[in-house]
């Protein structure tokens, strides 16, 4: 009487297996579904803003989350777990909608605090689970820690080229890729001195983000490059959180590039014909 069911899809495609914990997969979770958030709310900050779309924000979220653990995976020759568990891009979507709504105008000051240390949260996870990846396939330390510093990365790395900036890793910031090396470092110590896996996990992130948040607060900064005695090359511009948060003025916020009206299309004479501005 009844035909057989056509499904509107073959059955025998496979889906994923959805999963939230073992193997790192939790730890990698949490580093994607941050790095997430973080990547919506750097493409909504003034000074990467680009006119992005919504559907921009959500790929810069995406870059963001996976990036740096899909790099991670291609190097030590592993199927990108981002791909094999629907969970990574499932959170990293929903990190970034709530990133784009988040978006840098009344609060601006807050919301890059809560960019500085959501990035501080999740820097130290994903070079952690980097190095542990690489352990356990046998590589020495040091390659360990490059591992851990391109997981830790490679996500901001993607999100700056596209947005026409510096990358954060090449120019002067509060221990951006040290943190990721401590962490890894940490980690690798721990696990020698025979500390069971998820402890030496938690030490080395609790180590690896106090001293990203020290850093922040007393404004410690890798060093610029030297330059030749009596020649200024380049002036001291340094970020907005290694001067510290509080009592920063709309001129301050100017002349680090971090004011709307300092970005290009953003401000008050956007849209303007040449010589019509205010």
């Amino acid at each position: 009487m009844w035909g057989p069911t056509v499904l509107p899809f073959d059955p025998s495609l496979p889906f994923g297996t959805w999963s939230f914990v073992g193997d790192q997969t939790l730890f990698d979770l949490i580093a994607a579904s941050t790095n997430a958030l973080n990547g919506a709310l750097l493409a909504r900050r003034p000074d990467h803003f680009r006119n992005f779309t919504f559907v921009g924000i959500l790929l810069m979220a995406l870059m963001g989350g996976i990036g740096g653990g899909v790099a991670r995976d291609v190097i030590l020759q592993e199927p990108p777990a981002a791909f094999m568990n629907p969970a990574y891009i499932a959170l990293c979507i929903v990190a970034g909608v709530i990133g784009y709504y988040l978006a840098y105008d009344k609060g601006q000051l807050f919301r890059e605090g809560l960019f500085q240390f959501m990035t501080s949260m999740s820097l130290p996870w994903y070079a952690i689970v980097g190095t542990q990846k690489a352990i356990e396939q046998g590589y020495p330390i040091f390659g360990a820690l490059a591992i851990a510093v391109i997981g830790a990365t490679t996500g901001r790395f993607l999100i700056d080229v596209s947005s026409g900036v510096p990358p954060k890793q090449f120019v002067r910031g509060e221990w951006f890729v040290a943190t990721a090396i401590v962490a890894g470092l940490v980690w690798i110590v721990m696990d020698a001195a025979g500390v069971e896996s998820w402890v030496a996990t938690l030490i080395a992130f609790a180590v690896a983000f106090t001293l990203r948040v020290i850093a922040l607060y007393r404004g410690w900064e890798e060093p610029l490059a030297s330059e030749p005695r009596g020649v200024k090359i380049h002036a001291d511009r340094r970020p907005l959180l290694g001067r510290k948060l509080h009592g920063k003025s709309q001129e301050e916020l100017r002349l680090i590039g971090l004011a709307p009206d300092t970005v290009p299309g953003r401000g008050p004479d956007a849209g303007a014909a040449p010589g019509q501005g205010r």
